[in-house]
């Protein structure tokens, strides 16, 4: 089978792709704007590379892209802006148009990533079969499309997996991230690490285990729908850091406190993951 990736540049689409080519014999390609950016990749030499716009105006991006059986879709731009507009006037709008012009071409395997923000602030374990309300442009564009994509794939037999991806951490996440910032903090050798009073409960799990799931859940034929990315352990964002700086072995002062809790985030909050582990 014939697997494309976009997003290949991204933080998943890395880990997603080092996944695809270690462990499965399928024949992948890879799509990014800049070459530059994966052109030193262990999988580079071992997929077939599009360099693409996907918001350009291609005729035909499935015979673009060789006719791929399937395609597992991550790529989303100027994240993470949460709260910027573009997500709905520009994103969505150029997701809408590139994937309608793959699906009308011949696509019929499509896997596409959501957020876990597209439930809103619903609080505790939230299960894909709850309504979504996403509070944020971001998660409202990204729920737009999930039902435009269920309406468009409705018309024949093409099948869809939407997967909601949750917390995650590891190799190559954003320098913004909690542990990023920790990290730095202690290489910076500060005396202490600023942050909220950790008491949000979150759902965590390693970038490379999401990649997993996100390829298991593809290549498990039999699953449509939306389908929860999650480790359903829910973690005191505070343990959740005091447990990092044990595995990396170091110490540095929490000031618990110092920044306020986020009013466009529940509290508490992780993903019931049933679907998930009957799925893979």
């Amino acid at each position: 089978m014939k697997i494309l990736v976009t997003g290949a540049s991204g933080f998943i689409g890395n880990h997603v792709l080092e996944y695809l080519v270690n462990n499965t014999n399928h024949q992948v390609s890879a799509a990014s704007r800049n070459k530059e950016k994966v052109k030193d990749k262990m999988w580079y030499s071992r997929v077939e590379f599009y360099e693409v716009d996907l918001y350009s105006r291609k005729s035909n991006f499935f015979e673009f892209f060789g006719n791929p059986d399937m395609l597992i879709h991550l790529a989303w731009s100027n994240l993470p802006n949460y709260n910027k507009s573009f997500h709905i006037t520009e994103n969505l709008v150029n997701e809408v148009l590139f994937l309608e012009n793959i699906l009308d071409n011949g696509l019929r395997q499509l896997v596409v990533t959501g957020t876990c923000f597209e439930y809103g602030i619903q609080e505790g374990e939230l299960s894909e079969t709850m309504f979504a309300n996403p509070q944020n442009p971001y998660s409202i564009a990204k729920d737009a499309l999930r039902r435009f994509i269920e309406f468009k794939t409705a018309e024949d037999d093409t099948r869809f997996l939407w997967l909601r991806l949750f917390y995650m951490f590891g190799r190559g996440q954003s320098p913004n991230s909690i542990l990023s910032q920790l990290e730095s903090a202690i290489q910076n050798g500060e005396k202490q690490f600023n942050m909220s009073g950790g008491e949000q409960i979150r759902d965590y799990l390693p970038v490379e285990k999401v990649a997993e799931c996100i390829v298991k859940c593809a290549l498990n034929l039999k699953a449509t729908g939306i389908i929860n990315i999650s480790s359903g352990n829910p973690i005191q964002l505070r343990s959740f850091v005091e447990n990092h700086l044990k595995t990396l072995g170091k110490s540095i002062n929490l000031n618990l406190g110092y920044y306020p809790y986020s009013r466009i985030e529940p509290m508490a909050f992780w993903g019931k993951n049933e679907i998930l582990k009957n799925t893979i």
